[in-house]
This record gives C-alpha cells, structure tokens and sequence, in this order.
C-alpha cells in the first residue's frame, strides 16, 4: 500500500515562496505517477500539476503556470512542489495523489492527508 504524507505549507505573504513535500512509503514514486491537487474553501479540488512517472514530464495548470515547478528527489521517495510568486488565490490545502499498477496488474490511487497553504495580501 502506498502512503503519502505532505509537509511545507504554511502562512505566507503575497509575491512569497513555499516548497511543499510529498514523501511515500510502501513503494517508489519513480513508479508512479504523482499529481498534485488543491481545495480552496466552498470550491471543488482542482489538479494544480502533474508529473509522469515514465519520462519524467511535467504538466501545470494554466493559473499555476511559471510559477509552480514539480520535481522529484528520487533518494528520498520524495516529490516536491516548488511555489514562487504567490497569490492570494493559491491559498487552499494542497494534496498529493500517486496512481500506477503494480507488477501483478492492480492499480493503486493514494492521496497524502493534504497540507494547508494560506496566501495573505
């Protein structure tokens, strides 16, 4: 079983930075595709940015784009989400997700407990 346990968020003033953490246990996240979401208060979760586990490729919504960097530590089974210039309108609890398949053909979704960012003006 996969689990993910976020860390880094925080209270910040706009035009700051942040660098959330997504660390797993129970298998690599080299193997997995990691997702990054994020929940603002009275609205829906919303995919933030993605990064695939076969190239390494990085994907970003639009409102994040340039500002949000998605990396991975693979000696700390770690991902990270690098957040520079932020907005008021980023403040939300941040989650990870990991979806793959297993060698015998199940496939695996796990989501971290999320970590609260909160952006002031």
């Amino acid at each position: 079983q996969v689990q993910l346990v976020e860390s880094g968020g925080g209270l910040v003033q706009a035009g700051g930075s942040l660098r959330l953490s997504c660390t797993a246990s129970g298998r690599s996240l080299d193997l997995s595709k990691i997702g990054w979401f994020r929940q603002a208060p009275g609205k829906e979760r919303e995919g933030v940015g993605c990064l695939s586990a076969s190239d390494g490729t990085t994907d970003y919504a639009d409102s994040v784009k340039g500002r949000f960097t998605i990396s991975r530590d693979s000696a700390k089974n770690t991902v990270y989400l690098q957040m520079n210039s932020l907005k008021p309108e980023d403040t939300a609890v941040y989650y990870c997700n990991a979806q793959g398949q297993y060698y015998s053909g199940s496939t695996y979704l796990s989501w971290g407990q999320g970590t609260q960012v909160t952006v002031s003006s």
